[in-house]
């Protein structure tokens, strides 16, 4: 661990994305994050319209959600948080941040992959994000470890806020899931089982042509 001020004790872990569909991957991220920083919860918050992220071929708000109260059914300390579905227009991270922080009254952290961290600058108005959460970044299989002067010159002076976590890597995206579907090839032990049967059940992904294995997309969230 690098790098941010010591998180205060009971603070709550937010982990954002499209989770289309969510993986043992966001799993692994959010327990590092959880176990590393002794966050009381972790809130997993699909996004209804990603900013970052075309709307065509993005499965329904509504079969996402489900997948991930699924994968976070048997876990206490997960919970599928719907700020963003149940608001309209598209799902800024900075307008979710504030408004969980004034609904629940806890300092939060925003849990990020470094492929994300480094494109933040990027995102709506970055600086409301760091002033209403701290960020907890962790590494991801086939990239770079993240510093936290990738925040660059604009946002210099809130980089005490950002903590590096040293933790397991994992190189799996949701692009992957979806692309072995699409093939017909196993997910097995890399989605819950849950989710594998939700997947089959609703037919998703299945005739989305054209999809290769490549490397993740280049998202804040695949």
């Amino acid at each position: 661990m690098s790098g941010g001020r010591s998180t205060p004790s009971g603070a709550v872990g937010v982990l954002g994305g499209t989770f289309d569909p969510i993986h043992l991957g966001h799993l692994l991220l959010a327990e590092q994050a959880r176990d590393a920083l002794a966050l009381a919860r972790v809130l997993f918050v699909p996004a209804s319209r990603p900013p970052h992220r075309a709307v065509d071929g993005l499965t329904p708000a509504g079969q996402r959600a489900s997948m991930v109260a699924l994968a976070v059914a048997d876990e206490p300390q997960y919970e599928l948080c719907r700020a963003e579905l149940d608001r309209p227009g598209p799902s800024y991270t900075a307008d979710t941040l504030e408004a969980l922080r004034d609904e629940l009254g806890s300092d939060l952290v925003l849990i990020l992959s470094a492929e994300s961290f480094r494109t933040l600058p990027t995102w709506r108005e970055p600086r409301r994000i760091l002033e209403a959460a701290r960020l907890a970044v962790l590494p991801r299989g086939g990239h770079r470890a993240p510093e936290a002067a990738e925040l660059g010159p604009d946002l210099a002076d809130l980089a005490d806020r950002v903590t590096i976590l040293d933790t397991l890597r994992i190189e799996l995206s949701g692009h992957d899931i979806r692309a072995r579907v699409a093939a017909g090839r196993s997910i097995r032990h890399l989605v819950p089982r849950a989710v594998e049967a939700y997947i089959d059940d609703h037919s998703l992904y299945r005739d989305r042509g054209g999809f290769q294995i490549d490397p993740p997309e280049r998202t804040p969230d695949s």
